[in-house]
C-alpha cells in the first residue's frame, strides 16, 4: 500500500498510455510508460506522473528526490509562517485597584495584538462569592475597554469559584 500524497514513479505507473514532457517543459507526446521509462533512464532520471486526472495522464521526466526535497522544503516554510492562537489568560479579583486592572488590561491588548485569545478570569475567595454582580460588571468593562482589539467569544459566566470570560482578536 502506497502513501496517498506520494505520486506514482517510474514503473508504478499503470496507464496504457501517458502524456510526457521533458525535464525543461517540452511536450514529448503520447506514448506507453515503457517509452517513457526509457526515455527518462537514458536521462538518468525519473518518471513522476504529475496529473493523473488529465486524459490520459500527464508524466514528467525529473530528478524525483530532487523535487520531493522542494516539496518538503516549502512544506516546512508554510508549517514555519503558521500562528497558532493560543490562549493566554488574565487573573484578577473584583477588588482590583485601578492601576493594576490597567496592567491587566495592557497585557491582555498585548495578547491580542500577537493573535492569541485571552480569558479573563476573576477569582473569588470566602464570601466573595456573594458579588458576582460586581465581577460580570468588571468583565464587561474589560471587554468595553478591549472592544478595538478584541470581540466577546465567550460572555462571563461563572465556573465554580471562578468567573470567567473568552475574548477573540478582531478579524
Amino acid at each position: 500500500m502506497r502513501n496517498r500524497n506520494v505520486p506514482p514513479i517510474n514503473e508504478n505507473i499503470r496507464f496504457p498510455k501517458v502524456r510526457v514532457i521533458d525535464t525543461d517543459g517540452a511536450q514529448l507526446g503520447v506514448m506507453s510508460p515503457r517509452e517513457a521509462l526509457g526515455l527518462a533512464e537514458e536521462k538518468e532520471l525519473d518518471l513522476v506522473m504529475v496529473s493523473d486526472k488529465a486524459d490520459p495522464p500527464v508524466c514528467r521526466i525529473m530528478n524525483y528526490g530532487k523535487y520531493k526535497f522542494e516539496q518538503e522544503k516549502k512544506a516546512r516554510e508554510a508549517r514555519k509562517r503558521q500562528h497558532n492562537a493560543e490562549v493566554k489568560e488574565v487573573k484578577m479579583r473584583y477588588k482590583i485597584d485601578r492601576h493594576d486592572y490597567q496592567v491587566r488590561v495592557n497585557h491582555a491588548q498585548r495578547f491580542l495584538k500577537a493573535g492569541d485569545k485571552v480569558k479573563a478570569t476573576v477569582m473569588f475567595r470566602g464570601r466573595e462569592i456573594q458579588h458576582t454582580d460586581l465581577a460580570e460588571e468588571l468583565l464587561k468593562r474589560l471587554a468595553q475597554d478591549l472592544e478595538e482589539v478584541a470581540e466577546i467569544q465567550q460572555h462571563p459566566k461563572r465556573e465554580g469559584r471562578n468567573m470567567m470570560m473568552l475574548l477573540s482578536p478582531k478579524k
